[in-house]
């Protein structure tokens, strides 16, 4: 089992959720949490690779050869997709407090009234 991976997106959620303390603008607070998000890519992705796998084409190869998982690697792309949508709407947000209040700065932003 190889644990670098796993270490590597610790260290990317962890970069991630850094930026998003420390966060002074709500875009920036967006692309911190896409990175935190590209984290759980490379967890998804650690946790269904197989060592010499091939790809899960299953047409044409004999049994028992060694592939990786396919269902993590849909699970990878269903989280893009559900990631792209959902900081599609943080950042339409982040622009109408921005057109709102003139600030995108997330302490500044006190109280919002509909």
């Amino acid at each position: 089992m190889n644990f670098l991976a796993y270490g590597v997106a610790g260290w990317i959620c962890i970069v991630g959720l850094y930026g998003a303390i420390v966060s002074k603008n709500l875009i920036h607070l967006a692309l911190c949490l896409t990175v935190i998000q590209s984290s759980t890519y490379v967890l998804l992705l650690s946790v269904g690779y197989r060592h010499h796998g091939t790809a899960p084409i299953y047409k044409g190869i004999r049994l028992g050869t060694n592939t990786v998982d396919p269902i993590v690697q849909s699970l990878a792309l269903t989280d893009i997709v559900i990631s792209v949508t959902v900081i599609a709407l943080i950042l339409a947000l982040a622009l109408d407090v921005h057109k709102k209040l003139g600030t995108a700065d997330p302490d500044e932003v006190v109280e919002l009234q509909g």
